[in-house]
């Protein structure tokens, strides 16, 4: 029986292990205190300071103003005197924030991975073959550029050029991007729109875990070319677990490992997450001798809200994924059900077959827009922001092989 779920977003928007590393190895907490009136002792921002998205009390608009200093991810103090009115984002999960937060206008400059947002072709392309080109960043004239996990190795080359630069966290959870989405917001003066965006992320993270609490999780799992995969303390594997799936890499493996073809045989995922609309995957070994495989159970995942730790990225993935796997328990019930009415001298079609519940918004690995911040991937570029921030020289050697092959992209 077919079950294959291909639910493509119609919507864009995706890890750089490599360079993510060195922001936080520096083990700083980002930070931010200003001298203007504030709420309850002034804004914080930071693992330390936050419990979770809604972490401290809101912004008032006083309490957003400038002059504003903050500690990044690399320990470094940035000072902004005044609203930044040109800002320039190194990979495509920051401009997704800004767009988010209708801040849009202000920005300047992209990486080649954000022009799924609207209008942001109008804008300065500053990528280069890998990570960002600094004069290119240089020639926007930015007051503020925001600077991802998976562009740490460019942080250090823009500060020469004496530029105002904030570079982020990884981002592995749904609690990472709620503060960096408060971060971003209190950059650019846009702290009620960033908490509002947060409590709309925490809404669609809500209802997704509503939507299957009832059913039971299906193993999955999200491969890559050559045996890498997501695994645990990857934002991707946070979106599978609040979209109702068990990740089967999340048991013993972390970021992105390489798995042989007999481990990933083993952990035999039942639902597969693709980024585009035929499986093709599917057809390859050893994921099509999986469950998964056997039975077509895939779901078509936009690679760009898959890939990119933000808060569209959250609100679009968790809904596609929640909605399959609804999808996917129903079936199997109708199919039990079929069975059981087959005993009885009853014929009860195949009701499971072909459960394809794809739109036409169906993306591709290799279209632009594809950068996963952190832990973005898409297997024709080199990866992005995705959040996928794991310290230890096997992580970067891992990730080393990815860029080498050309399996990630597009994270951040």
């Amino acid at each position: 029986m077919r079950n294959s779920f291909a639910i493509a977003m119609a919507v864009l928007v995706t890890t750089a292990l490599v360079v993510g590393v060195a922001g936080t190895a520096a083990g700083a907490q980002p930070t931010i205190s200003t001298d203007g009136p504030t709420a309850g002792g002034g804004p914080s921002v930071g693992p330390a300071a936050a419990t979770g998205p809604a972490a401290g009390p809101a912004q008032t608009d006083d309490a957003c103003g400038f002059p504003v200093e903050t500690t990044d991810a690399t320990g470094t103090t940035v000072t902004l005197n005044e609203s930044p009115d040109r800002i320039t984002t190194l990979n495509p999960s920051a401009a997704q924030t800004l767009w988010e937060l209708g801040e849009q206008d202000r920005v300047v400059g992209v990486s080649q991975f954000a022009f799924y947002l609207d209008g942001a072709e109008e804008r300065a392309n500053v990528s280069a073959e890998f990570g960002a080109s600094v004069e290119r960043v240089v020639d926007t004239d930015p007051d503020l550029v925001l600077a991802p996990n998976s562009s740490a190795a460019d942080v250090g080359s823009l500060r020469e050029q004496g530029l105002t630069v904030y570079h982020f966290p990884a981002a592995t959870s749904v609690d990472d991007i709620a503060e960096k989405t408060e971060t971003i917001g209190r950059l650019v003066g846009a702290c009620d729109a960033a908490a509002e965006t947060n409590e709309e992320m925490d809404d669609a993270v809500a209802a997704a875990e509503e939507r299957t609490a009832d059913i039971d999780r299906p193993a999955a799992l999200y491969p890559l070319e050559g045996g890498y995969v997501a695994a645990n303390n990857t934002f991707i594997d946070a979106i599978m677990n609040a979209g109702g799936a068990d990740n089967v890499a999340a048991t013993e493996h972390e970021a992105y490992p390489q798995l042989s073809d007999e481990v990933i045989l083993e952990t035999d995922p039942e639902l597969m997450l693709v980024t585009d609309s035929e499986a093709a995957i599917l057809e390859q070994e050893p994921y099509a001798s999986t469950t998964a495989g056997a039975e077509e159970n895939y779901v078509v995942m936009n690679v760009n809200y898959l890939n990119q730790p933000a808060p569209r990225s959250v609100i679009e993935s968790t809904a596609t994924l929640s909605n399959a796997v609804v999808e996917m328990g129903t079936e199997g019930e109708e199919s039990t059900d079929g069975a059981d009415g087959a005993d009885d001298g009853t014929t009860d079609g195949d009701s499971s077959e072909d459960g394809d519940s794809s739109d036409d918004g169906d993306t591709s690995d290799g279209e632009d827009g594809n950068e996963t911040d952190g832990n973005e991937t898409d297997e024709n570029e080199t990866a992005g922001d995705t959040g996928a921030e794991s310290p230890g020289f096997g992580v970067v050697a891992a990730a080393l092989a990815l860029l080498a092959t050309g399996l990630l992209a597009r994270r951040e």
